[in-house]
């Protein structure tokens, strides 16, 4: 129902057949705000699409992540936290349309910007091209995945007005005929909503195809991106179709705000003009466990598990600054404005004192040996799709000393042991010598900080070891090599392990587990580890994300819906240092900001 209350016909949809856009015949703006289901607990579906309507949007826009959905070549997951349909659905109920962004590829921050990493396990792969070995997986993907979203189009009855074509292509742009690929496969299988594809102003050109509106991704309004995009498309409506209103963080850096008076008056001056615009992101969320991405260039540098991008709504759902002055801003532009939802309450819990341990040691069981170093993705693990993510470990015996080097075939950080002592780390660029003696184990524990998820080296995101480690110039070979995915399976397959006491001094890497008792309705909470290092959390057998003391960030995001009222399990992988206790406060901790250059 649209604002007026008068039922639409469904015969033409959304069109930009002129300077503005029209819904069913009538004048439309897009007021658009980005919030990702699978990056938001689904308890908390309702309670963020609310809070979007109550600031005045109207519309949703969510990226699919091809990854999350077919995490192995014939296993599908469209339930739970991603039943794609029930988010729709509950937007269509409370009211607001639908900008879809079914990818394939979708950039996001994601790992690999949400492609699934088995496709890597073929050597001859170039992703985001006609090459056959991707357009089959697509072809796959998309027959399991469009049938569910063409019934909840707008013309069928649905809320989904527009569908966007791929991502971003044109700052990829390596095959003149996949964006026509893209847009038939979606087409032949039912899409029937107009199309939209999504650029940089700088790629606007190269990243079009026939038959979409082309639309532009911004944080500054210059008129001369508007005249390129005018200049490309004469007569049509313009549409900022992802205006930045933060950034994301990388570990080692600083936490990334953009001022609320900077959003407020880009937002207005791209409503003064006439425009549609799609606040990237709305609402940012976590990206729960291994998901985040990577960049890549100019040097290798993760992203940190919060996506709070410094958005009107912050990661735990509460009102900003932003959020007020938009909503302010936006009353001038809808009319259909529900109240504010009162905030959930947040809670600090008693510590969990770590009691048991379990070494890493301990906690391994024999996958796979192999003369060469073989990569995550092309162990026979997963029936037979590889490893996507977390650590591996590659052991060898070396009986002589000597120095040892990495070449760039480390990726992205190892931790070296020789007879499962530590002895120093490989960077993926660090050419780190070590020198060792006599005949030894050789460890070498190897973890995916996670993929890149934009630029031009897609094909290259291949984890663990790449290559040859060599010791005085030899490449190491006979490699035993243990997969530590850290999968919800490989957590409760643990719970055989022979888990101890806590030694005064534990060994590291090791797991450690407590308890959290939450009593009545679990609320939410941040993890804060002070006297920990780096390493992972898990919530009762969920993994929450990484935790690295560099920071920014500090603190993880719990949501009470991730809790049991009781007991709550929980374990921590940490690889270097810890002091048996982890901390439940009332307050989030993203770091030290620094304004968005």
């Amino acid at each position: 129902m649209p604002a007026g209350g008068r039922r639409l016909s469904r015969k033409v949809g959304l069109s930009a057949n002129s300077s503005q856009f029209t819904l069913e015949g009538e004048p439309f703006r897009i007021l658009g705000g980005s919030v990702h289901y699978f990056r938001v607990p689904r308890a908390y579906w309702r309670d963020r699409l609310m809070k979007m309507k109550a600031c005045g949007l109207n519309t949703l826009t969510t990226y699919v992540p091809w990854s999350l959905h077919q995490p192995e070549r014939g296993v599908f997951n469209f339930h739970t936290q991603l039943d794609l349909e029930a988010f729709l659905n509950l937007a269509a109920e409370l009211g607001l349309w639908v900008i879809l962004r079914p990818g394939p590829y979708i950039s996001s921050e994601l790992d690999l910007g949400g492609l699934p990493s088995w496709l890597l396990g073929d050597s001859s792969m170039r992703l985001r091209t006609t090459h056959p070995g991707f357009t089959e997986a697509v072809n796959t993907f998309f027959d399991k995945l469009i049938p569910q979203v063409v019934p909840l189009q707008f013309k069928k009855g649905g809320p989904v007005i527009a569908v966007q074509v791929e991502n971003d292509y044109g700052s990829y742009a390596k095959d003149e005929g996949y964006m026509l690929f893209i847009k038939e496969a979606l087409q032949s299988r039912g899409i029937c909503e107009l199309l939209f594809t999504s650029d940089n102003h700088n790629t606007l050109k190269s990243g079009g195809v026939d038959g979409a509106i082309r639309s532009v991704k911004l944080q500054k309004l210059n008129q001369r991106d508007l005249q390129d995009l005018n200049a490309l498309q004469p007569n049509s409506p313009t549409m900022v179709l992802d205006y930045w209103t933060g950034w994301y963080d990388v570990w080692g850096e600083l936490h990334h705000v953009l001022p609320p008076e900077d959003m407020v008056s880009t937002v207005r001056k791209i409503l003064r003009h006439g425009m549609s615009v799609n606040l990237y992101m709305f609402h940012g969320g976590s990206s729960f466990g291994f998901m985040s991405g990577a960049l890549s260039d100019p040097s290798y540098r993760a992203l940190v598990p919060s996506y709070d991008y410094d958005a009107p709504l912050t990661e735990a759902g509460e009102y900003t600054p932003k959020y007020h002055l938009l909503r302010d801003l936006l009353s001038r532009y809808n009319s259909d404005f529900p109240d504010m939802l009162a905030l959930h309450y947040r809670e600090s819990y008693e510590p969990a004192i770590m009691y048991q341990h379990l070494s890493l040691w301990d906690a391994l069981s024999f996958t796979e040996g192999s003369a060469e170093p073989v990569s995550m993705e092309n162990l026979p693990v997963n029936n037979g799709n590889g490893q996507s993510y977390g650590y591996t470990l590659y052991e060898t015996t070396i009986t002589s000393g000597g120095k040892l080097k990495s070449k760039d075939n480390v990726r992205d950080r190892a931790l070296v042991f020789v007879d499962r002592s530590y002895i120093g780390l490989f960077k993926r660029k660090n050419l780190d010598d070590h020198s060792l003696q006599g005949r030894r184990t050789l460890s070498l524990l190897v973890e995916n900080c996670g993929r890149a998820h934009q630029g031009r080296d897609l094909d290259k995101q291949h984890k663990g070891l790449v290559g040859d480690i060599l010791l005085n110039n030899i490449p190491l070979r006979d490699f035993t090599i243990y997969s530590l995915d850290m999968k919800p399976s490989f957590i409760d397959s643990l719970y055989q392990a022979p888990w101890k006491t806590p030694p005064e001094i534990p060994s590291f890497p090791g797991f450690f587990i407590g308890r959290l008792f939450a009593y009545g309705y679990p609320s939410d909470t941040f993890v804060k580890l002070p006297g920990w290092a780096k390493g992972v959390v898990f919530i009762n057998g969920l993994n929450l994300g990484r935790y690295w003391s560099i920071g920014p960030q500090q603190a993880l995001y719990l949501p009470g819906p991730f809790l049991n009222s009781g007991i709550n399990q929980v374990v921590v992988f940490e690889e270097q240092e810890g002091d048996y206790k982890v901390h439940f406060e009332d307050t989030p901790d993203l770091g030290m900001a620094a304004d968005i250059q």
